[in-house]
């Protein structure tokens, strides 16, 4: 089962023309807006100029959604589709991970060594 954003990520690779891209990034912002209800979405932006094009592909969007009944959510995931959504982390996102904390780590340390040093050239307790 598709999920929502997963057919707006197919949509943009279908549809890689400006004016496509500018009507989903409306959806998705629309889709913040509503709690993830494509129904109420596509009802708000009914009042706003859409680009050139757009109508096309709000329609597949709809269509799309409504034959994977995700079209009308009135309530969140449940906790086992939402695990389901979830990417695996590979071992270069746990590599990336360590470097940007042991960075983090290296950086307040010398942050403390420079307060200290500061405060011991004003004050030489030490």
């Amino acid at each position: 089962m598709a999920t929502l954003y997963d057919i707006i990520a197919e949509l943009r690779r279908e549809h890689p023309t400006p004016a496509a891209s500018k009507t989903l990034d409306l959806v998705v912002a629309e889709l913040g807006e509503t709690r993830d209800n494509l129904k109420a979405a596509l009802g708000r932006l009914e009042d706003r100029a859409l680009p050139t094009g757009g109508e096309a592909v709000l329609e597949e969007l709809a269509q799309r959604a409504h034959i994977e009944g995700v079209d009308d959510y009135e309530v969140p995931l449940s906790p086992d589709e939402l695990r389901a959504s979830y990417e695996p982390v590979d071992t270069s996102q746990v590599g990336i991970a360590v470097v940007l904390g042991g960075s983090a780590l290296v950086v307040v340390g010398l942050a403390v060594v420079a307060v200290v040093a500061g405060l011991n050239s004003i004050f030489h307790f030490v």
